[in-house]
């Protein structure tokens, strides 16, 4: 009996120390569990369908084995194209003319042409495309058409006969405008008979005498017979200042006989 006490007095400190063991683990665990939040509850989830059992492979024939995954193949690794001025850099080709030279020398025949066509005179009097196509006016043969040739005389249509106007102060007192004469060829000119000339006739208050005016000159008229004989008519007398009427050149009298012409 001696010798069992001492063995039952080990085993029960043995189990005095595995409760206190027991009790210091518990007591750490619930202090964990008060110092750690508690994750949120999953929501349940129906329990995956069972996989379907596999057939036994039948006695003596082999499993077929299951092919392994294949890893991915890296990208090829693109190749840097050469910069200009490194070894192996070559120009682009050329691209295929579009043939701008052949294409710019037809064009200039074609021009050349129809600048020989617009000038072929049209009819007997001579005028051609390239002056009958900017005005349409042109080819329309009335009274009051105002024609100029190659000199610098201008000339108006009337009754079927031109009559040329023999100064630009004719001109303007007629109230006629530059933008409605017509340039023509000599040779249409030519095809009208001439009729009078338009002239303008001046006078200044403080002289008597009376000047008829021709190509920028003033020609004086001697008398009134002459005044009458030469087609003038009072009319065609306008007064304008003596000084204006001195400045005008004189030109040859009226007759050429009549001597020194007298100044206004």
């Amino acid at each position: 009996m001696t010798n069992n006490q001492p063995r039952n007095s080990r085993e029960t400190w043995e189990k005095l120390l595995d409760l206190l063991v027991d009790a210091l683990e518990e007591r750490q665990a619930e202090r964990r569990a008060a110092t750690t939040p508690q994750p949120s509850p999953k929501p349940a989830t129906a329990p995956a369908p069972a996989a379907a059992p596999r057939p036994a492979p039948a006695p003596g024939s082999v499993a077929p084995q299951q092919p392994k995954p294949q890893q991915p193949s890296p990208p090829p690794s693109k190749k840097r194209a050469p910069q200009p001025g490194e070894a192996d850099w070559e120009p682009a080709p050329r691209v295929a003319s579009i043939g701008f030279g052949q294409t710019l020398r037809r064009l200039f025949l074609l021009v050349a042409a129809l600048a020989v066509i617009v000038n072929i005179p049209l009819f007997r009097y001579g005028v051609s495309l390239a002056r009958v196509a900017p005005d349409e006016r042109a080819l329309v043969i009335r009274d009051g058409l105002l024609v100029k040739g190659e000199g610098p005389d201008v000339y108006v249509l009337e009754d079927g006969a031109l009559r040329w106007i023999s100064s630009l102060q004719a001109f303007e007192l007629l109230g006629y405008q530059w933008h409605n004469v017509h340039m023509v060829e000599d040779a249409f000119i030519a095809e009208f008979p001439q009729g009078e000339p338009i002239h303008v006739l001046f006078k200044c208050p403080d002289s008597d005498h009376i000047y008829r005016i021709e190509t920028g000159y003033k020609r004086w008229i001697q008398d009134i017979p002459t005044f009458e004989a030469e087609g003038h008519v009072w009319d065609d007398v306008h007064m304008v200042d003596c000084d204006t009427l001195r400045d005008i050149p004189d030109g040859p009298p009226i007759p050429e006989d009549a001597g020194a012409p007298p100044q206004p």
